[in-house]
Protein backbone atom coordinates (compact mmCIF):
# COMPACT_ATOMS: atom_id res chain seq x y z
CA UNK A 1 0.00 0.00 0.00
CA UNK A 2 1.29 3.35 -0.55
CA UNK A 3 0.75 6.84 1.22
CA UNK A 4 -1.57 7.99 -1.94
CA UNK A 5 -3.54 4.96 -1.52
CA UNK A 6 -3.92 5.18 2.35
CA UNK A 7 -6.31 6.95 4.21
CA UNK A 8 -3.93 7.19 6.94
CA UNK A 9 -0.54 6.96 7.26
CA UNK A 10 1.69 7.14 10.18
CA UNK A 11 5.77 7.67 10.25
CA UNK A 12 7.81 7.45 12.91
CA UNK A 13 4.80 8.89 14.82
CA UNK A 14 5.51 9.75 18.38
CA UNK A 15 4.33 11.86 21.65
CA UNK A 16 5.76 12.28 24.39
CA UNK A 17 4.48 13.78 27.58
CA UNK A 18 6.56 15.92 30.05
CA UNK A 19 8.96 12.98 29.85
CA UNK A 20 7.11 9.95 29.00
CA UNK A 21 6.93 8.50 25.81
CA UNK A 22 3.18 7.44 25.18
CA UNK A 23 3.70 6.62 21.49
CA UNK A 24 7.17 5.74 20.43
CA UNK A 25 8.34 5.77 16.60
CA UNK A 26 5.29 3.92 15.15
CA UNK A 27 4.13 2.97 11.87
CA UNK A 28 1.00 1.95 9.67
CA UNK A 29 -1.26 2.34 7.30
CA UNK A 30 -5.12 2.12 6.57
CA UNK A 31 -6.79 1.42 3.51
CA UNK A 32 -9.68 2.82 2.28
CA UNK A 33 -12.98 0.70 3.69
CA UNK A 34 -10.67 -1.32 5.99
CA UNK A 35 -11.23 -2.12 9.38
CA UNK A 36 -8.19 -1.34 11.35
CA UNK A 37 -7.74 -2.53 14.85
CA UNK A 38 -5.68 -1.45 17.90
CA UNK A 39 -4.82 -3.69 20.39
CA UNK A 40 -2.66 -3.45 23.85
CA UNK A 41 -3.02 -3.24 27.63
CA UNK A 42 -4.54 -0.02 29.48
CA UNK A 43 -1.54 2.95 28.86
CA UNK A 44 0.26 1.24 25.97
CA UNK A 45 -0.53 4.48 23.56
CA UNK A 46 -3.80 3.53 21.92
CA UNK A 47 -5.91 6.34 23.03
CA UNK A 48 -3.29 8.98 22.68
CA UNK A 49 -2.89 7.17 18.87
CA UNK A 50 -6.64 7.59 18.16
CA UNK A 51 -6.54 11.54 19.94
CA UNK A 52 -3.87 12.39 17.27
CA UNK A 53 -5.45 10.31 14.45
CA UNK A 54 -8.25 12.08 15.17
CA UNK A 55 -6.68 15.38 14.93
CA UNK A 56 -7.77 16.27 18.66
CA UNK A 57 -4.12 15.95 19.78
CA UNK A 58 -0.95 17.06 18.24
CA UNK A 59 2.24 14.94 17.20
CA UNK A 60 5.84 15.29 19.05
CA UNK A 61 7.44 14.45 16.18
CA UNK A 62 7.13 11.96 12.85
CA UNK A 63 4.80 12.02 9.92
CA UNK A 64 0.77 12.11 10.18
CA UNK A 65 -1.26 11.75 7.02
CA UNK A 66 -4.78 11.63 7.55
CA UNK A 67 -7.09 12.03 4.42
CA UNK A 68 -4.34 13.33 2.26
CA UNK A 69 -4.13 16.11 4.67
CA UNK A 70 -1.32 17.22 8.16
CA UNK A 71 -3.85 17.18 11.29
CA UNK A 72 -1.44 19.48 13.04
CA UNK A 73 -2.23 21.63 10.05
CA UNK A 74 -5.50 21.17 8.52
CA UNK A 75 -7.38 19.78 12.23
CA UNK A 76 -10.81 21.24 11.21
CA UNK A 77 -11.02 20.28 7.63
CA UNK A 78 -10.15 16.41 9.04
CA UNK A 79 -12.43 16.40 11.63
CA UNK A 80 -15.08 17.35 9.32
CA UNK A 81 -14.78 14.16 7.52
CA UNK A 82 -14.86 12.17 10.69
CA UNK A 83 -16.99 10.46 13.20
CA UNK A 84 -16.26 9.67 16.56
CA UNK A 85 -17.61 7.27 18.84
CA UNK A 86 -16.08 7.85 22.13
CA UNK A 87 -15.43 5.19 25.15
CA UNK A 88 -18.19 6.89 27.17
CA UNK A 89 -21.41 8.02 25.44
CA UNK A 90 -22.14 11.45 25.91
CA UNK A 91 -25.25 11.69 24.40
CA UNK A 92 -27.69 14.86 25.31
CA UNK A 93 -29.84 13.80 27.96
CA UNK A 94 -32.44 16.69 27.78
CA UNK A 95 -32.76 16.27 24.04
CA UNK A 96 -35.08 13.68 22.50
CA UNK A 97 -33.33 10.92 20.80
CA UNK A 98 -34.21 12.34 16.80
CA UNK A 99 -33.13 16.18 18.23
CA UNK A 100 -29.38 14.40 19.16
CA UNK A 101 -28.62 13.19 15.54
CA UNK A 102 -30.00 16.93 13.77
CA UNK A 103 -28.34 19.33 16.89
CA UNK A 104 -24.65 17.47 16.79
CA UNK A 105 -25.29 17.63 12.53
CA UNK A 106 -25.55 21.56 13.43
CA UNK A 107 -22.07 21.55 14.25
CA UNK A 108 -20.68 20.68 11.00
CA UNK A 109 -22.67 23.90 9.67
CA UNK A 110 -25.42 20.78 8.14
CA UNK A 111 -28.54 22.55 6.46
CA UNK A 112 -31.46 21.53 8.71
CA UNK A 113 -33.92 20.13 5.65
CA UNK A 114 -30.68 17.74 4.84
CA UNK A 115 -30.39 16.67 8.16
CA UNK A 116 -34.03 15.60 9.07
CA UNK A 117 -33.66 13.19 6.31
CA UNK A 118 -30.03 11.94 7.07
CA UNK A 119 -31.48 11.51 11.12
CA UNK A 120 -34.66 9.21 10.16
CA UNK A 121 -32.16 7.23 8.05
CA UNK A 122 -29.68 6.74 10.95
CA UNK A 123 -32.56 6.17 13.09
CA UNK A 124 -33.57 3.60 10.98
CA UNK A 125 -30.12 1.92 10.72
CA UNK A 126 -29.72 1.76 14.12
CA UNK A 127 -33.14 0.29 14.92
CA UNK A 128 -34.56 3.24 16.75
CA UNK A 129 -37.15 4.67 14.93
CA UNK A 130 -39.93 3.76 17.75
CA UNK A 131 -37.50 5.70 20.22
CA UNK A 132 -37.26 8.61 17.96
CA UNK A 133 -39.53 10.75 19.85
CA UNK A 134 -38.44 9.64 23.19
CA UNK A 135 -35.57 11.13 25.80
CA UNK A 136 -32.29 9.26 25.83
CA UNK A 137 -32.93 8.42 29.36
CA UNK A 138 -35.18 6.00 28.08
CA UNK A 139 -32.83 4.07 26.63
CA UNK A 140 -31.12 0.87 27.14
CA UNK A 141 -27.39 1.15 27.47
CA UNK A 142 -27.64 -1.07 23.50
CA UNK A 143 -29.79 1.77 22.61
CA UNK A 144 -27.64 4.35 23.75
CA UNK A 145 -24.72 2.91 21.91
CA UNK A 146 -26.35 2.37 19.06
CA UNK A 147 -27.09 6.04 19.23
CA UNK A 148 -23.79 7.36 19.51
CA UNK A 149 -22.98 5.59 16.73
CA UNK A 150 -26.06 6.65 14.76
CA UNK A 151 -24.85 10.55 15.78
CA UNK A 152 -21.37 10.18 14.84
CA UNK A 153 -22.20 9.23 11.04
CA UNK A 154 -24.66 12.44 10.88
CA UNK A 155 -21.65 14.02 8.61
CA UNK A 156 -21.15 10.79 6.53
CA UNK A 157 -17.61 10.59 7.43
CA UNK A 158 -14.89 8.76 5.53
CA UNK A 159 -13.25 7.43 8.35
CA UNK A 160 -15.11 6.38 11.54
CA UNK A 161 -12.88 6.00 14.77
CA UNK A 162 -14.37 3.44 17.79
CA UNK A 163 -12.45 3.62 21.11
CA UNK A 164 -13.97 0.94 23.08
CA UNK A 165 -17.15 0.53 21.42
CA UNK A 166 -19.03 -2.22 23.12
CA UNK A 167 -17.84 -2.39 26.63
CA UNK A 168 -20.62 -3.14 29.12
CA UNK A 169 -22.70 -4.35 26.97
CA UNK A 170 -24.34 -7.63 27.25
CA UNK A 171 -23.85 -10.26 24.55
CA UNK A 172 -26.92 -9.99 22.73
CA UNK A 173 -26.16 -6.25 22.47
CA UNK A 174 -22.89 -6.35 21.24
CA UNK A 175 -23.82 -8.63 18.81
CA UNK A 176 -26.09 -6.18 17.36
CA UNK A 177 -23.47 -3.55 17.22
CA UNK A 178 -21.50 -5.86 15.46
CA UNK A 179 -23.71 -6.18 12.83
CA UNK A 180 -23.80 -2.54 12.35
CA UNK A 181 -20.48 -1.47 12.02
CA UNK A 182 -20.06 -4.87 9.52
CA UNK A 183 -23.07 -2.94 7.50
CA UNK A 184 -21.07 0.31 7.46
CA UNK A 185 -17.64 -1.83 6.13
CA UNK A 186 -19.84 -3.23 3.38
CA UNK A 187 -20.60 0.70 2.33
CA UNK A 188 -17.12 1.82 2.50
CA UNK A 189 -16.49 3.41 5.69
CA UNK A 190 -13.09 2.69 6.93
CA UNK A 191 -13.18 2.02 10.36
CA UNK A 192 -9.87 2.19 13.15
CA UNK A 193 -11.20 0.83 16.97
CA UNK A 194 -9.73 -0.22 20.02
CA UNK A 195 -11.18 -2.99 21.91
CA UNK A 196 -10.25 -5.07 25.38
CA UNK A 197 -12.12 -7.63 23.50
CA UNK A 198 -10.20 -10.04 21.36
CA UNK A 199 -13.17 -12.04 19.85
CA UNK A 200 -14.09 -8.43 18.90
CA UNK A 201 -11.25 -7.64 17.25
CA UNK A 202 -11.06 -11.21 15.40
CA UNK A 203 -14.84 -10.54 14.13
CA UNK A 204 -14.45 -7.21 13.09
CA UNK A 205 -10.70 -6.29 12.36
CA UNK A 206 -9.46 -7.04 9.09
CA UNK A 207 -6.17 -6.13 10.20
CA UNK A 208 -4.58 -5.18 13.59
CA UNK A 209 -1.66 -3.86 15.30
CA UNK A 210 -0.63 -5.10 18.72
CA UNK A 211 0.83 -2.07 21.06
CA UNK A 212 2.67 -2.05 24.50
CA UNK A 213 4.49 0.79 26.09
CA UNK A 214 4.22 3.08 22.85
CA UNK A 215 5.40 0.63 20.57
CA UNK A 216 3.96 -1.79 17.72
CA UNK A 217 4.42 -5.34 18.69
CA UNK A 218 2.91 -7.14 15.44
CA UNK A 219 1.06 -6.25 12.70
CA UNK A 220 -1.35 -8.02 10.67
CA UNK A 221 -4.81 -9.92 10.37
CA UNK A 222 -6.11 -11.51 12.91
CA UNK A 223 -5.89 -15.04 11.44
CA UNK A 224 -2.10 -14.78 10.59
CA UNK A 225 -1.13 -13.22 14.11
CA UNK A 226 -2.69 -16.60 15.71
CA UNK A 227 -0.71 -18.56 13.05
CA UNK A 228 2.23 -16.54 14.07
CA UNK A 229 2.52 -16.47 17.53
CA UNK A 230 0.05 -19.55 18.67
CA UNK A 231 -0.10 -23.08 17.79
CA UNK A 232 -3.69 -24.46 16.70
CA UNK A 233 -4.98 -25.22 19.22
CA UNK A 234 -4.36 -24.85 23.07
CA UNK A 235 -5.08 -27.54 25.91
CA UNK A 236 -5.92 -26.16 29.34
CA UNK A 237 -4.73 -28.62 32.04
CA UNK A 238 -5.50 -28.51 35.93
CA UNK A 239 -3.65 -30.62 38.14
CA UNK A 240 -4.58 -28.46 41.80
CA UNK A 241 -2.41 -25.42 42.27
CA UNK A 242 -0.24 -27.39 44.66
CA UNK A 243 0.91 -29.86 41.55
CA UNK A 244 0.94 -27.39 38.37
CA UNK A 245 3.83 -26.72 38.57
CA UNK A 246 5.89 -29.90 39.26
CA UNK A 247 4.06 -31.83 36.35
CA UNK A 248 5.13 -29.19 34.04
CA UNK A 249 7.90 -30.82 32.75
CA UNK A 250 6.13 -33.93 31.76
CA UNK A 251 3.62 -31.78 29.67
CA UNK A 252 6.38 -29.81 28.04
CA UNK A 253 8.04 -32.47 26.25
CA UNK A 254 4.68 -33.47 24.38
CA UNK A 255 3.61 -29.50 23.73
CA UNK A 256 5.09 -27.23 21.36
CA UNK A 257 5.07 -24.71 24.18
CA UNK A 258 4.27 -24.88 27.39
CA UNK A 259 2.98 -22.08 30.37
CA UNK A 260 3.06 -22.15 33.68
CA UNK A 261 0.16 -19.73 34.94
CA UNK A 262 -0.85 -20.47 38.90
CA UNK A 263 -4.18 -22.05 38.52
CA UNK A 264 -3.73 -24.49 34.98
CA UNK A 265 -1.08 -25.09 32.63
CA UNK A 266 -1.66 -23.96 28.34
CA UNK A 267 0.14 -26.44 26.06
CA UNK A 268 0.11 -25.31 23.09
CA UNK A 269 -0.24 -27.80 19.93
CA UNK A 270 -1.79 -28.32 16.76
CA UNK A 271 -3.90 -31.37 17.86
CA UNK A 272 -5.14 -30.93 21.52
CA UNK A 273 -7.12 -34.39 21.30
CA UNK A 274 -3.62 -36.21 20.26
CA UNK A 275 -1.81 -34.70 23.21
CA UNK A 276 -4.47 -35.47 26.30
CA UNK A 277 -4.01 -38.97 24.80
CA UNK A 278 -0.41 -39.13 24.69
CA UNK A 279 -0.45 -38.16 27.98
CA UNK A 280 -3.22 -40.99 29.24
CA UNK A 281 -0.60 -43.10 27.68
CA UNK A 282 2.06 -42.01 30.10
CA UNK A 283 -0.24 -42.23 32.70
CA UNK A 284 -0.59 -38.44 33.27
CA UNK A 285 -4.54 -37.71 33.49
CA UNK A 286 -5.11 -33.73 35.04
CA UNK A 287 -8.19 -33.12 36.86
CA UNK A 288 -9.71 -31.27 34.45
CA UNK A 289 -8.47 -30.71 30.65
CA UNK A 290 -9.98 -28.54 27.89
CA UNK A 291 -9.15 -28.67 24.28
CA UNK A 292 -10.05 -25.11 22.66
CA UNK A 293 -8.47 -23.35 19.57
CA UNK A 294 -5.97 -20.97 19.81
CA UNK A 295 -7.14 -17.62 19.98
CA UNK A 296 -6.15 -13.46 19.44
CA UNK A 297 -6.15 -13.78 23.08
CA UNK A 298 -3.35 -15.76 23.44
CA UNK A 299 -1.55 -13.66 21.02
CA UNK A 300 -1.84 -11.06 23.05
CA UNK A 301 -0.77 -12.22 26.21
CA UNK A 302 2.00 -13.70 24.38
CA UNK A 303 3.22 -10.35 22.89
CA UNK A 304 2.27 -7.97 26.10
CA UNK A 305 2.20 -10.92 29.11
CA UNK A 306 0.07 -11.49 31.98
CA UNK A 307 0.53 -8.90 34.38
CA UNK A 308 -2.06 -6.62 35.96
CA UNK A 309 -1.59 -3.00 34.21
CA UNK A 310 -2.97 0.00 36.33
Amino acid sequence: MTKAHAVITARELTKVYDETTAVDHINFEVAPGESFGLLGPNGAGKSTTMRMVGAVSGRTSGELDILGMDPNVEGPAIRAQLGVVPQQDNLDHELLVRDNLIVYGRYFGLPTAWLKERAEALLDFAELQDKADQKVDSLSGGMKRRLTIARSLINDPKILLLDEPTTGLDPQARHVLWDRLFRLKEQGTTLVLTTHYMDEAEQLCDRLVVIDEGRIMAEDSPSALIRQYSSKEVVELRFGSDRNEQMADSIRQAAQSLEVLPDRLLAYTDDGEALLHHLKGEGIEPVTSLVRRSSLEDVFLTLTGRSLIE
